[in-house]
């Protein structure tokens, strides 16, 4: 039977990642370089909503222009595979280090790594389905 305090614990983390992604200030430096990309490019929406709303500071042509070392999408989407792979590959190795007795791997370490992995890779899942039916829509557009 699953333990209660378990699966508050992992609910606790999850509530406080979920948390801490809504922030404006990055803290965690694990994924430094996919943290800097999404902070880029919530700037970048602040401001395009910004000259939306004054549209006399900024001409269209000005607007359109990416400002500053932007990725391309496809670096962006490689970045967030490879965090996903990273994940699943620390999962695997602490679920093998817990199966082989390792005994400074405890079982919920384990839990939550799997889980984490998990979930990344469903919401990795989800961004591809979303994707593909987005260029579908394209696809199917009338000219």
């Amino acid at each position: 039977m699953v333990d209660r305090v378990d699966i508050q614990g992992v609910l606790e983390q999850m509530r406080t990642l979920r948390s801490n992604a809504n922030m404006p200030e990055i803290k965690d430096t694990s994924n430094s370089q996919f943290a800097n990309t999404v902070e880029q490019m919530r700037k970048q929406i602040q401001s395009a909503s910004e000259s939306q709303a004054a549209p006399d500071a900024i001409s269209g042509d000005q607007a359109a222009t990416p400002v500053g070392d932007v990725p391309s999408f496809g670096d962006m989407f490689k970045s967030a595979v490879d965090t996903v792979n990273d994940n699943q590959a620390a999962a695997k190795e602490i679920a093998t280090r817990y199966e082989m007795g390792d005994p400074k791997v405890d079982l919920p370490e384990v839990m939550i790594a799997l889980q984490k992995s998990s979930v990344s890779f469903q919401a990795m899942t989800q961004v591809r389905n979303k994707m593909i039916e987005a260029y579908k829509e394209i696809i199917n557009m009338p000219l």
